[in-house]
């Protein structure tokens, strides 16, 4: 039963709904071919009154749907190398695979300032992180079956193109090689102002920005109840994802003493808009909780006339009052809120839809691995159920601690008195009931994190048992087949 504010709230958000561009990921319908000059979610319209805060509210709200318009929509990145020197592409050879998949594939190119900058098909898209960090953003799709059947769709023609070009990609979470100043940057504009401000609040961010590869799935939620579940189980249990996907134990071509360094890293980006949400835990944690976290981390910068200007210092809450330094006396549009929601970084994201964030690159055997992961244990009641209640003593404190041992020790960190091994055992057994009881047969896809989890092994701890003895310390071999796409 949904109580008042639950009702009001998806009554609302219905209405919304009706109002809103169909630009998020899990939109159910897109146009096929239609050519995109710049980012869809940008604007130059100037808002005609003041947002509330409750249209605020009714904007996460109104991703709310029922269980059987629940999509999967899952995200990998890549590190493209040449296969001659191992060296990181150049802009010019990610504009070359770009329009390779557009002349070949059909692809539609996304362009900002005359730079090919991403292509879109179908409901998917490829576009590129501040390092060239090649990314595919797949459609919202009912099945793993589908998830996975279009993972290895963009593999073959991203491959197909690379071939020719004496180019490969390398399945792990972070560069093991090159240093920050050896990476080519990549043309877009909302990256210069990330690079200049990122240092003012932490020292990893340009390692996060180009050198970090990760596996993201995104996850639908039925009301504010259900969102409130799903929040509170992927925050708890994201450390024991980070542990089973561990695999960037290298920097500047050594260890790092970590196994997961791409998770470290996010632990010094910056603490505005990074990391757990203790309000998560709150038993009356809901959509405007959310919003009032938002409304106060400060702004990377507003779109208007086909440029991101700076808007570093402010918050979105200063913009709603119409005191933005950049924009004096405007205020902004829902499209600058949703906007703004992209640039918070936690271990769980929430916008219409939420994203599992807390997984590391890696070799496309496992991709599919992720969306099995979660789907199993969120897209069905008794699994999310049991779920819940695995981590229902867990205190806010207690999961930031585990959050902040896993990415050295993974699956050996120990919390209260088990291991993340056990845990993971028991999550994946949870998320395996749960993808059986979908009836799809799509519980193959947990295997290589069974395997994982079973041995205690990561794949991280792998490489450096191959770094310290077959491979004689040579980083070099990594960049072989067995570790490659």
């Amino acid at each position: 039963m949904l109580n008042t504010r639950q009702l009001q709230l998806h009554t609302q958000a219905g209405a919304l709904r009706g109002r809103l561009a169909l630009t998020s990921q899990h939109a159910l319908r897109r146009p096929k071919h239609r050519r995109v000059t710049t980012r869809t979610v940008a604007t130059t319209a100037q808002a005609v009154k003041p947002l509330t805060k409750t249209e605020l509210v009714q904007f996460l709200a109104s991703g709310c749907k029922p269980a059987s318009q629940w999509r999967i929509g899952t995200e990998h990145e890549k590190l493209g190398y040449n296969v001659k020197d191992k060296s990181r592409l150049t802009y010019d050879q990610i504009a070359q695979l770009l329009n390779g998949l557009c002349t070949r594939f059909g692809w539609t190119p996304i362009m900002e300032a005359g730079n090919i900058i991403g292509a879109t098909l179908d409901g998917q898209s490829v576009t590129i992180e501040p390092g060239g960090q090649f990314e595919l953003s797949g459609a919202p799709v009912d099945t793993l079956h589908k998830t996975c059947s279009e993972v290895n769709s963009h593999l073959y023609q991203v491959k197909t193109i690379a071939a020719e070009m004496g180019v490969a990609f390398l399945g792990l979470g972070f560069d093991p090689k090159w240093r920050v100043a050896d990476v080519p940057i990549m043309p877009k504009q909302r990256y210069r102002i990330m690079r200049e401000y990122m240092p003012t609040r932490g020292t990893l961010g340009h390692d996060m920005m180009f050198r970090s590869c990760t596996i993201q799935v995104n996850i639908d939620f039925e009301d504010e109840r259900d969102m409130a579940e799903k929040m509170r189980i992927g925050m708890a249990l994201q450390p024991i994802a980070t542990a089973l996907f561990a695999n960037s134990p290298f920097r500047d071509g050594k260890p790092t003493g970590f196994l997961s360094w791409r998770s470290q890293v996010w632990t010094d980006v910056d603490p505005d808009r990074c990391g757990m949400l203790p309000f998560v835990f709150n038993e009356d944690f809901g959509f405007e909780d959310y919003v009032e976290y938002a409304l106060d981390v400060p702004m990377y910068f507003v779109y208007r006339d086909g440029n991101y200007t700076q808007a570093t210092g402010s918050s979105f809450r200063d913009f709603m009052h119409g005191r933005l330094s950049v924009l004096p006396g405007e205020y902004p549009t829902l499209k600058d809120w949703e906007m703004h929601l992209t640039t918070i970084f936690p271990e769980v994201r929430l916008k219409r839809y939420m994203e599992m964030r807390g997984a590391d690159g890696g070799p496309w055997n496992i991709i599919c691995a992720l969306p099995a992961f979660w789907v199993g244990i969120l897209y069905n009641k008794e699994a999310q159920a049991a779920a819940l209640d695995m981590i229902k003593d867990w205190s806010a404190a207690e999961c930031k601690a585990l959050r902040d041992a896993v990415p050295k020790t993974a699956l050996k960190t120990k919390f209260r008195d088990t291991t993340v091994q056990e845990l993971a055992k028991q999550a994946l057994a949870i998320s395996r009931a749960g993808l059986d009881a979908r009836g799809n047969s799509e519980a193959t896809f947990l295997q290589p994190l069974e395997q994982i989890a079973e041995s205690g092994v990561t794949q991280a701890e792998r490489l450096l048992e191959k770094y310290e003895h077959e491979w004689q310390r040579d980083l070099g071999h990594v960049y072989t087949q067995e570790f490659t796409y």
